[in-house]
């Protein structure tokens, strides 16, 4: 199961299209998950910097994120593919590459690049799901850590070693983690999503309790007004 292709519909009859589709979902959000932070974290640093992160739909993982403290923009879009392949309707068809994804602008000096992992495999998603999250199938639904540097793959491979070590999942991680190549970002009416349609059965159901474990189990990482797309862009 997974969410309608809407790319070619009006934004109003693509909304009723997915309240239709998932007025009674098949199961909710998947349950957060209490996980040791990393053992091996970048150190503080200046400027900006970028993360890319990849674990199911893109609306909930953006949403979850604009509601973490230092992160400056949550952009959601399309890694692993081609530029040619990366519009909705193509990648939606599972064949391309692409993983929906978002690209996460943050200050290092706020929150460190192991926390965004923390997060992202405690409450975003289940990272122990292959080629799937929630009521979405398909390889453009999978877990996926796209690392701009040496260092953040070094910190990836360690957090993952470190969580299946300490088996705080009932299964293993099966996060693919790989070398970002580009990442380009998704149709406008993707943006901010989860925060225009709070009450669109979808995002009630699978995503916003992903809102509210972020509250509950990282209170002081948490804000309460999201930072949105369309507040301002972030290009460095």
């Amino acid at each position: 199961m997974s969410r309608p292709a809407f790319h070619s519909l009006p934004l109003l009859a693509a909304t009723a299209a997915l309240a239709l589709a998932f007025a009674t979902p098949s199961r909710a959000a998947e349950d957060a998950v209490v996980i040791p932070a990393p053992a091996v974290d970048a150190a503080p640093a200046s400027g900006i910097q970028t993360a890319v992160v990849a674990g199911g739909c893109f609306w909930g993982v953006q949403g979850v994120f604009q509601h973490t403290t230092g992160v400056v923009n949550a952009v959601s879009g399309y890694a692993g593919g081609t530029k040619a392949t990366a519009d909705y309707h193509t990648v939606s068809s599972g064949t391309t590459g692409h993983a929906e994804s978002v690209e996460i602008k943050y200050d290092p000096k706020k929150i460190s690049y192991g926390k965004i992992l923390q997060i992202f495999f405690s409450v975003v998603h289940d990272p122990t799901q292959l080629n799937r999250q929630g009521p979405d199938t398909g390889t453009q639904y999978r877990s996926a850590i796209f690392t701009t540097s040496d260092e953040q793959k070094k910190i990836a491979d360690a957090y993952i070693a470190q969580l299946n070590a300490a088996k705080v999942f009932s299964k293993p991680i099966v996060t693919k983690v790989g070398a970002l190549d580009a990442f380009y970002a998704a149709e406008g009416y993707h943006q901010d999503y989860l925060t225009l349609h709070p009450n669109q059965p979808y995002i009630a159901y699978n995503d916003i309790p992903k809102v509210e474990n972020l509250k509950r189990l990282f209170a002081d990482n948490y804000i309460e007004k999201p930072t949105l797309v369309s507040a301002g862009k972030v290009t460095n």
